[in-house]
């Protein structure tokens, strides 16, 4: 009796005791957010139900570290030391990491990757919504083959369907919207070989201008009028400039004749006066290749920016009472990685983010799906111990003083793996703060390639909405597609 006493005192002052202790770091600023944040979490439950409509976000070449790089980087835009800056995109409530290797290839290519976001499976390199059995560049292993892309699937539901990019529309990533091809660079006809031809294959271009899933496509917005015009044909921007075509045809006044409602736009002053309503139907295209960096379109300011499109876009496609499908991707980060040059990464991934906002912003979480995702990652990197707010674009530095490498030369906070910016001397050449806060600066490289590579790495997905819930832990690439496919049943 004496023995249960003693264990039940002390019982009643270890609770006594918990109640009234102290946690000293109660009152660190840190500690409070993060148990705001945890409050935060509790509120976001899943939502579980149909998807009436669904946006996919592709963030082409968006890694990881861009992301890091791009949150610091607008908060700094912003005023702020710039690391404990928010994305629009890191405010979705549920997360998962994405494989990205192609059946082939351990470091990826776009298309490849692309398809199997669209089509729930993973493929070859190179492809387009075809399956792994298709060998790149032969047209004759293609039948039989086709992956049928949600797209497709959508409009033949009686969805409206969109494409948005600041790449050509017939790049890879666009073109798995609608076309199916062995090979990503057949984007004219020009490009395709002859024997390909005799045996049926059609250049992406003109696979858009005959889409006839359903209702065909509401929206295009892009790059790329050069694949869709002939040779001898003159650009509607630049007299100096013509198309790509061999075959004579102009895919721009066979889609008018087509769609005889519809509107065909190739500058801002053009995408202005778009009327919406419910017959609405656009082909904009707005460059004779891609469309401008976003760090030249603020200059130039003569073609919308993506967060533009994207509005417009929306506007469009929900005219529909069945609801949509929406693919929209930000090119331009990978061409500027390639390029070796963060500084137009940066900004473009920064201006994806604002396409983002407006999507959530526009939409309603209980009906419409929307994931945020890459299709495969690059070889920047962010290193040296740059102390807190040290500018990402600036050399690293650290208690007022530059860092330097084992020669005694400077460096920058973000490098890449390889590409254009590698130095043939050595030891490596130091570099000053006026140099490599210019736009143009390419970032030093460990390996000189003429382009820089993609990288093998996993990307991020968020997502919000209808069976959003599902993307948890580490997936394969394909699974995108089959979540889509749980949330609107548009592929049962």
């Amino acid at each position: 009796m004496k023995k249960q006493f003693t264990l039940s005192l002390i019982a009643t002052c270890l609770v006594a005791g918990s109640a009234t202790a102290a946690v000293p770091q109660q009152s660190d600023v840190w500690y409070k957010d993060a148990q705001s944040a945890i409050e935060n979490a509790k509120k976001n439950t899943p939502i579980i139900g149909q998807a009436k409509n669904v946006i996919v976000f592709i963030g082409d070449g968006m890694s990881l570290g861009t992301i890091t790089a791009a949150r610091i980087y607008v908060g700094q835009q912003n005023g702020s030391s710039g690391e404990e800056n928010i994305l629009t995109m890191e405010t979705l409530p549920h997360v998962a990491l994405s494989k990205t290797y192609n059946t082939d290839m351990q470091t990826p290519d776009s298309a490849g990757t692309a398809t199997a976001i669209v089509t729930g499976v993973k493929t070859k390199g190179g492809i387009i919504n075809v399956n792994d059995n298709v060998r790149r560049g032969f047209c004759d292993t293609v039948a039989g083959n086709e992956a049928s892309s949600i797209f497709e699937l959508a409009a033949d539901k009686g969805k409206a369907v969109g494409v948005v990019s600041t790449a050509r529309i017939t790049h890879a990533t666009p073109a798995t919207a609608y076309a199916h091809s062995p090979d990503r660079n057949w984007e004219n006809d020009s490009k395709i070989p002859n024997i390909a031809k005799e045996q049926g294959c059609k250049d992406i271009a003109s696979q858009l201008v005959a889409f006839d899933v359903g209702d065909g496509f509401q929206v295009a917005f892009g790059g790329g009028r050069r694949e869709f015009i002939p040779a001898d044909a003159t650009d509607p921007e630049y007299p100096d400039k013509g198309g790509k075509r061999t075959d004579g045809r102009n895919l721009i006044e066979e889609w008018q004749a087509r769609y005889s409602d519809g509107q065909f736009v190739y500058n801002l002053d053009g995408f202005d006066s778009i009327k919406v309503d419910e017959k609405t139907r656009v082909l904009g295209l707005f460059e004779p290749s891609h469309m401008q960096y976003e760090a030249d379109r603020q200059v130039d300011n003569k073609e919308p920016s993506l967060a533009q499109m994207t509005d417009k876009a929306i506007d469009i496609l929900e005219q529909d009472k069945e609801g949509y499908v929406l693919m929209v991707e930000a090119g331009r980060i990978d061409h500027a990685h390639h390029g070796g040059n963060a500084a137009r990464a940066l900004e473009d991934t920064k201006a994806y983010d604002d396409a983002i906002k407006v999507a959530l912003e526009k939409t309603d979480p209980k009906d419409t799906l929307i994931i945020v995702t890459a299709d495969h990652a690059h070889t920047m990197i962010m290193n040296g111990y740059a102390e807190r707010g040290n500018p990402i674009l600036g050399l690293s530095k650290q208690q007022g003083k530059f860092n330097k490498d084992v020669d005694g030369n400077t460096y920058t906070t973000i490098v890449y793996g390889n590409g254009p910016g590698a130095v043939g001397e050595s030891p490596r050449p130091s570099v000053s703060q006026e140099q490599v806060l210019k736009l143009d600066y390419l970032q030093q490289a460990l390996v000189g390639l003429g382009s820089e590579t993609h990288s093998g790495e996993d990307v991020i997905i968020f997502a919000r909405g209808p069976q959003a819930w599902l993307f948890q832990g580490a997936v394969e690439q394909n699974y995108i597609y089959h979540v889509i496919n749980d949330a609107t049943g548009i592929g049962q």
